[in-house]
């Protein structure tokens, strides 16, 4: 079994005699069950996992059922909660039973979750004080690597979710498990099943649109024209936000000193790992397009950079533009993305840099993607 950055950080906290609620989050079928189930078979007390990811969901007596035996055991105890968010009111629940033990200090409590949205709400609202929040993103070129064998190439059609790895000889097959054994279930059972989405096909649609401008500006009203059912901004935005709460796609605004010009801005379209762009674009494009590869890339750091504590945008004035800009600790950084295929000026990057004097230029290519995947901040990347 391949071990995921996260397993240690949370092998860590769950030995501490500090208490606080784990929270996993990240999207589905990236191996949060899995590295939990590791964690399980070395944990050397009593454990309960459970999970709410089912077709009629829970309701917060299934909470009290599984703590109350949980207390039944023999200490320490770990209490898994799967797809917490699915139980309406789950929050108020664990906040009332962790806040009655939490200072026994032998019941440890961890939270999965793929819907940040919900997830989000609930910490919140009820659990404030009381939780960590541990990332678990999509799969790296690196762990995509070590894992499979895979080059830089073969991530670019394939990487972020491992169970289709296998798959990958049959392109057709492969896309198909990315549709019907990743998309679906997403769509399914995280952001249809409770009635947010008034237009089930309108949804599916928009999504297939932004995965075809893979780190591309795409106005709201250009996707409006090209979907077949009827819709309005809001109504795409609304979209656009969910996608983002399933871990599924990002949308970045354009840098400006304004937060008002930012918000009104042309987002730009930044899907989370190339295996989403792949599943309704043919992964073999790569091979001979290289304005898709560069796209595909420049997509692959931008998720990186989306995963580093800071602000990420990115820049265009006219003719001239920026892949992203960067905002951490006060400290400005201009990011160029460079493919190794396609040939790109940096107009944009020196334009940036003679308005703002204080930016920071950084280039980011295939010859220097791996030491960025290996730091957690870009500063230590451009010291490096």
């Amino acid at each position: 079994m391949f071990a995921r950055d996260f397993l240690p950080q949370l092998k860590t906290r769950i030995r501490e005699p500090l208490n606080f609620v784990q929270v996993l989050l990240g999207p589905r079928q990236v191996g949060k069950t899995t590295a939990v189930e590791e964690l399980i078979s070395e944990w050397n007390g009593s454990h309960i996992f459970e999970t709410a990811d089912r077709i009629a969901a829970p309701d917060s007596r299934w909470i009290d059922l599984h703590w109350r035996r949980a207390r039944e055991l023999p200490s320490p105890v770990l209490l898994v909660f799967d797809e917490i968010q699915k139980v309406e009111g789950w929050s108020e629940r664990i906040k009332v039973l962790f806040d009655e033990d939490r200072k026994k200090r032998n019941l440890r409590v961890i939270l999965l979750g793929s819907a940040s949205l919900s997830i989000q709400r609930g910490l919140t609202e009820s659990l404030t004080g009381r939780y960590e929040i541990i990332p678990a993103h999509h799969w790296d070129y690196l762990e995509c690597n070590h894992a499979f064998g895979w080059d830089l190439n073969t991530f670019l059609k394939f990487g972020g979710y491992p169970g289709g790895a296998e798959l990958t000889s049959n392109v057709l097959r492969w896309q198909d498990f990315m549709q019907k054994g990743v998309l679906e279930p997403v769509f399914s059972r995280d952001l249809l099943h409770d009635g947010v989405v008034n237009k089930p096909a309108l949804f599916r649609q928009a999504f297939e649109l932004c995965l075809k401008y893979p780190a591309q500006e795409l106005s709201l009203n250009k996707i409006l024209g090209s979907l077949q059912d009827k819709g309005n901004v809001t109504t795409i935005r609304h979209y656009l936000d969910l996608y983002e709460a399933a871990f599924l796609l990002r949308t970045l605004s354009k840098y400006s000193g304004a937060a008002h010009v930012a918000k009104s801005s042309i987002p730009k379209i930044l899907p989370l790992a190339p295996a989403l762009i792949h599943a309704v674009t043919s992964p073999l494009k790569i091979n001979d397009d290289p304005d898709w590869r560069g796209r595909v890339f420049e997509a692959v750091v931008g998720s990186k950079l989306n995963q580093m504590r800071g602000k990420l945008f990115y820049w265009r004035e006219g003719n001239y533009e920026v892949d992203f800009v960067f905002e951490s600790d006060e400290k400005l950084y201009a990011i160029e993305v460079k493919s190794g295929r396609m040939r790109k000026n940096t107009f944009g990057l020196q334009q940036f840099l003679a308005t703002h004097k204080k930016a920071v230029p950084v280039i980011i290519d295939p010859s220097n993607f791996d030491a960025l995947l290996k730091v957690p901040t870009l500063e230590e990347f451009h010291r490096g």
